[in-house]
C-alpha cells in the first residue's frame, strides 16, 4: 500500500484533475465494484493509471475558474503569460504573416516543438494550411476544464514534437444542467473590443453523461497609429513613388562606404528635380495591433456504459474562424530596364537629364530600382477563412477486476481547411508594363487613373488544409506486487496519418506578384509507434518511471526514445524528483515538400543597398531533412512544510538541449559575414557582387542547434485570516541559458525571434468569503538587451547595444456569487497603462507586441447563469 505523505497531498491539489477523459478506464464508472477498487487516473505525461498524483515530472495546472478571474478570451493568451514561455509565438497581437493563428511557444524552443493534446489525444495542426503546428483559436475557452502543461520532455510517451513539453487541454464533461457565459471587455481608449458568449448543456443518462457546448466569439482590432506610444513608421516605399539613386555629396559626387562601395537612397521627384526622401512612409496608420477575429463553435463530450466493464467515450469539436489582418499599401519593388542612350522603348525606362543630375544612373545589369507604396490601390487586407473539426472515440474495458489490467481503443479524426485571400494585392509585371507606358503618371507623384490602377491590381486567393488520423491501443495496469507496492505498466501501438497542402495564388506562384514568390506544398506522411512504460516502486520512499517508444516514419525511417524518472520522498514534507529523455521532432509536410517561398525578414543591409527594414529572404525546403533529436534533464524538489499547513514550494531545475535542428542559418549574421569578406557566407546565403541580395536565400538544414537551461520556483499558500480566504501564489523563472546556432540570446529582445528575458515573474492574491472574492496579479518581465545592427566605420564592426527594461503589468478582479445560478465577474488588466518598451528592431510600432502589452489598459466583466 502506497503512503500518503503530506508532498503527495500537496501534489493533489495541484494536479489533481489531470485525468485524461481519452484513457479514463472503466474501473472507475461503475458503483457495483468501488468497495474492489481505488480510482485510478492518468496523469500528463504517462500512460500508466496511478492512484495518485506523484509523478517525476513538474506539470502546472490552470483551471477554468483561474482563466475566468483573469480575463483571458483565448487560450494563447493564457498560456503566453505564463513564465514558462518564451520567445514570441504568433497570436492576437501578430499582425504580419501569422494568418490569424494562436500557438504556445514553451522556452522559447519554438511552437512546433510543444506538443498539444485534447484529453490525451493529438490535435490537428491547423492554420492556413500546411501547418506545423496546432491553432489553439481552434479550441474555444468556453469548453475548457483546466490546461495541464507538462513542462519536461514527453517524446518517449507522446513520440514527435514533445521536446520543450506538452500542453493538455482538458474539456468540460460530466456536466448536468444548464450554462449561460457572457464576457465583454475593451480598452479605456474606446477600442479593442472583446465579446463571447457561450452555452452549456449537459445530462446524465442510465451509466453515462452527454455534454453539448456552442461558443461564439468577436474580438474587434486596435490600429497601432491610434497609440501615442507608437513610433511612426519610416519606409522607404512611398506613396508618389521614387528611384534608387547615388548617395551625392553637397558637390554632386557620390559618396562611398568604407568598402569603396557608392551609398544608395531613395530619390523621389520634387520641384522638377529628383532629391533625397526626406519623410518616408508611416505604416503604422494602416497596421493592427490588436487583429480582429470572429469565431464559432460546437463542442460535445460524452461517456456510456455497454456493460461488461466496457465504457464507450467520444468528443467532438468543430470551430470556424473568420479573421483579418490589414497591412500598409504593396510596396511595388521594380528592376526596370533602362533604355540605351539615344533611344526609347514602351519596354524600358529613359534616364533624363534630371535623374541623372539626381545620382540616378543604371547598375551593371542595365537596370534601376523603383519603388512606390501603391497607396492609390489601398492597404492589404488579409481575410483567412478557416474550419477545423475533430473526433474522438474510444472503447475502455477491464481485463479483471482485481488486479485492475485495463484495455483501450481510439480512433481520433481531425481536419482543418482554410481560405486567405488578400486585397489590393499588386501584380508586378503588369506594374512594370504600366510604368514603361505610363511613365508621367508613375514618376510625377501624381494620383494613379482609375484604369491604371485596375490594370494592376488583384485579390490573391489562398487554399490549404491540414488531416490527420491517430489509430491507438494499450494496455494497462499491476504486473506484480513489491514489497513497496505494485509495479505498474503500460503499452500500446498507434498508427497515425498526416497530410497537409498550401496552394497560393497563380500570380504568386509564376512570381509576378509584388509579394514573395511562393511554391505550393502537398505532401503526406505516416508514422507507426510501439510504447511502453514501467513503474517501479524500489521502496515506500523510492520510485522510478521508465518509457521507451519506437516510431517507423514513411520518410526518414526510425527513431527510438527513452525517458528515466525517480521519485524520493526523504521526508513526509519532502520529495525529491528527477527526469532524463530524449526526444525527436519530425520534419513537417511544409519543412519537407514547401519548395521556394519568400519572406521579407526584418534585417539591415550592410552594403546600404536596402533602405527598407524588410528584405526579401528566399526560403527553401527539403525532402531530405532529418528528424531533430533532443535531451531532457529536470532535477526538483517539492516542500510542503509541517509547521505551515496549506504551503507548498517547488523549485526545479531544467535544460533542453536540441541537436540536427531544423532551422534557416541566422540571415542577419550571414550578411555581416559576407560583408566582412567571408566568401563562404556569401555563397551559403546567395549573396552577389557588391552586395547584391536578389537571391539572398535561406534553406532548411539539420545543422540547428539549442541549448537552454533555468530554473523554476512556485510558491503556493492557502490559508485564512481574519475570517477570509486567502490564496498566494508566485511563479517564476529565470533563464540560465539559451543558447541557438551558436549564438546567445539569453536577456536578449528582438522583432525576429522575440524575448528571453533571464527573471519572468507571475504573482498573484486573492482573498474572498462565501460568494465573493477578489484577486490581485502582476506580471513581472525581466530587463533585456536590445542588439541591433549599425555599421561603425571606426570600429570596423558591427556594436550596436541598447538596454530594455524591466516592466510589470497589474490587474484586478473580483467575483460576485449573486445566487447559487448567478455569478458575475468584474477585472481590469493593465491597471496603470504602462506602455509597450521600445524594440530597435522591433516586429511593429517600435516594439513586440508578441512580449509587450501594446494596447493599454482593458476592463473586462462577465455573468454565469447556471440551473
Amino acid at each position: 500500500m502506497i503512503k500518503r505523505t503530506k508532498v503527495a497531498s500537496a501534489i493533489n491539489l495541484a494536479v489533481v484533475s489531470s485525468i485524461a477523459a481519452g484513457t479514463f478506464v472503466a474501473s472507475s464508472a461503475f458503483a457495483a465494484e468501488e468497495t474492489a477498487k481505488v480510482e485510478r487516473i492518468e496523469v500528463t505525461g504517462s500512460r500508466i493509471q496511478r492512484q495518485d498524483m506523484e509523478t517525476a515530472s513538474p506539470v502546472t495546472v490552470i483551471d477554468a475558474a483561474a482563466i475566468k478571474a483573469e480575463g483571458f478570451t483565448s487560450v494563447d493568451q493564457m498560456l503566453q503569460v505564463q513564465t514558462s514561455m518564451a520567445g514570441a509565438a504568433v497570436g492576437s497581437t501578430t499582425n504580419n504573416g501569422a494568418d490569424g493563428v494562436a500557438q504556445v511557444d514553451l522556452r522559447g524552443m519554438g511552437s512546433q516543438r510543444t506538443l498539444v493534446l485534447l484529453n490525451g489525444r493529438r490535435m490537428v495542426n491547423s492554420g492556413s494550411g500546411a501547418n506545423s503546428s496546432v491553432d489553439l483559436n481552434s479550441i474555444p475557452v468556453a469548453m475548457i476544464a483546466r490546461v495541464e502543461i507538462l513542462k519536461d520532455g514527453a517524446s518517449a510517451v507522446y513520440g514527435s514534437d514533445a521536446i520543450a513539453g506538452v500542453v493538455n487541454i482538458i474539456t468540460k464533461k460530466d456536466f448536468e444542467g444548464f450554462q449561460f457565459d457572457m464576457n465583454g471587455s475593451g480598452t479605456d481608449k474606446g477600442d479593442g473590443q472583446n465579446g463571447d458568449a457561450s452555452i452549456l448543456y449537459g445530462f446524465n443518462t442510465d451509466g453515462g453523461n452527454y455534454t453539448f457546448g456552442a461558443a461564439y466569439s468577436d474580438r474587434r482590432g486596435v490600429v497601432q497609429s491610434d497609440r501615442s506610444w507608437t513610433e511612426p513608421g519610416n519606409s522607404s516605399f512611398v506613396g508618389n513613388g521614387g528611384i534608387v539613386g547615388n548617395r551625392l555629396d553637397a558637390d554632386g559626387n557620390p559618396i562611398y562606404d568604407v568598402k569603396g562601395n557608392v551609398k544608395q537612397q531613395v530619390k523621389t521627384f520634387q520641384d522638377g528635380e529628383w532629391k533625397p526622401l526626406s519623410q518616408g512612409y508611416d505604416f503604422t496608420k494602416d497596421s493592427f495591433y490588436q487583429t480582429p477575429s470572429e469565431r464559432r463553435s460546437l463542442f460535445a463530450n460524452m461517456t456510456q456504459e455497454l456493460g461488461n466493464d466496457v465504457v464507450l467515450t467520444a468528443d467532438a469539436i468543430y470551430t470556424n474562424r473568420r479573421s483579418s489582418q490589414q497591412l500598409a499599401a504593396q510596396p511595388a519593388d521594380i528592376m526596370l530596364d533602362v533604355c540605351g542612350v539615344g533611344t526609347t522603348s514602351d519596354k524600358c525606362l529613359v534616364l533624363d537629364s534630371a535623374m541623372i543630375a539626381g545620382g540616378i544612373e543604371a547598375d551593371d545589369r542595365g537596370k534601376v530600382n523603383y519603388r512606390r507604396r501603391t497607396t492609390d490601390v489601398g492597404p492589404r487586407i488579409y481575410s483567412q477563412d478557416t474550419d477545423t473539426w475533430r473526433l474522438s472515440t474510444g472503447l475502455a474495458g477491464t481485463l479483471d477486476v482485481h488486479t485492475g489490467m485495463n484495455w483501450d481503443l481510439s480512433y481520433t479524426y481531425g481536419k482543418n481547411q482554410a481560405k486567405t485571400t488578400v486585397e489590393n494585392s499588386i501584380n508586378a509585371a503588369a506594374t512594370e508594363a504600366s510604368i514603361y507606358s505610363n511613365t508621367n503618371a508613375w514618376l510625377t507623384g501624381v494620383p494613379l487613373t482609375a484604369d491604371i490602377i485596375e490594370d494592376i491590381s488583384f485579390v490573391e486567393d489562398t487554399k490549404g488544409g491540414n488531416e490527420q488520423q491517430t489509430l491507438s491501443a494499450g494496455l494497462n495496469g499491476e504486473l506484480f506486487d513489491l514489497s513497496a507496492g505494485a509495479v505498474g505498466f503500460a503499452i500500446g501501438a498507434e498508427y497515425r496519418r498526416e497530410s497537409g497542402f498550401y496552394t497560393p495564388d497563380e500570380v504568386v506562384i509564376a512570381g509576378e506578384s509584388t509579394s514573395a514568390q511562393q511554391d505550393p506544398t502537398d505532401g503526406n506522411y505516416n508514422v507507426v509507434s510501439f510504447f511502453q512504460e514501467v513503474s517501479i516502486p524500489f521502496t515506500e520512499k523510492l520510485t522510478g518511471e521508465f518509457a521507451l517508444r519506437f516510431d517507423d516514419y514513411s520518410t526518414f525511417g526510425k527513431a527510438t526514445t527513452w525517458k528515466i524518472g525517480l521519485t524520493y520522498n526523504a521526508t513526509d514534507e519532502l520529495m525529491v524528483r528527477s527526469v532524463a529523455a530524449t526526444g525527436f521532432r519530425a520534419p513537417s509536410v511544409a519543412e519537407l515538400y514547401g519548395g521556394n517561398s519568400g519572406s521579407f525578414d526584418y534585417l539591415t543591409d550592410p552594403w546600404g543597398n536596402e533602405l527598407d527594414p524588410q528584405i526579401l529572404v528566399n526560403y527553401i525546403s527539403d525532402d531530405n531533412l532529418k528528424p531533430e533529436e533532443s535531451e531532457s534533464y529536470t532535477f526538483g524538489l517539492v516542500y510542503s512544510p509541517s509547521y505551515v499547513d496549506g504551503m507548498s514550494l517547488t523549485l526545479d531545475y531544467w535544460r533542453f538541449k536540441l541537436t540536427d535542428a531544423i532551422a534557416r542559418m541566422d540571415v542577419q549574421t550571414g550578411l555581416n559575414a559576407c560583408f566582412a569578406g567571408d566568401t563562404t557566407a556569401c555563397e551559403t546565403f546567395k549573396i552577389g557582387a557588391n552586395g547584391d541580395l536578389t537571391n539572398l536565400s535561406s534553406a532548411l538544414t539539420n545543422v540547428g542547434s539549442q541549448d537552454t537551461s533555468g530554473i523554476d520556483f512556485n510558491l503556493a499558500y492557502n490559508f485564512e485570516l481574519l475570517g477570509l480566504d486567502w490564496k498566494v501564489n508566485n511563479d517564476m523563472t529565470y533563464l540560465a541559458k539559451f543558447e541557438q546556432d551558436g549564438e546567445d540570446y539569453t536577456g536578449t529582445i528582438d522583432g525576429n525571434f522575440g524575448a528571453y528575458a533571464r527573471v519572468r515573474n507571475n504573482f498573484s492574491i486573492s482573498v474572498g468569503q462565501d460568494d465573493w472574492s477578489v484577486m490581485y496579479f502582476n506580471r513581472y518581465i525581466g530587463s533585456m538587451k536590445d542588439y541591433y545592427t549599425d555599421y561603425d566605420a571606426n570600429l570596423d564592426a558591427f556594436t550596436a547595444v541598447a538596454n530594455v527594461d524591466s516592466i510589470i503589468y497589474h490587474n484586478i478582479s473580483g467575483t460576485y456569487h449573486v445566487n447559487d445560478s448567478t455569478t458575475v465577474s468584474l477585472g481590469v488588466k493593465n491597471f496603470t497603462d504602462e506602455k509597450p518598451l521600445t524594440v530597435s528592431n522591433g516586429s511593429d510600432g517600435g516594439t513586440v507586441p508578441e512580449v509587450y502589452d501594446t494596447i493599454g489598459r482593458t476592463i473586462y466583466g462577465g455573468v454565469t447563469v447556471k440551473f
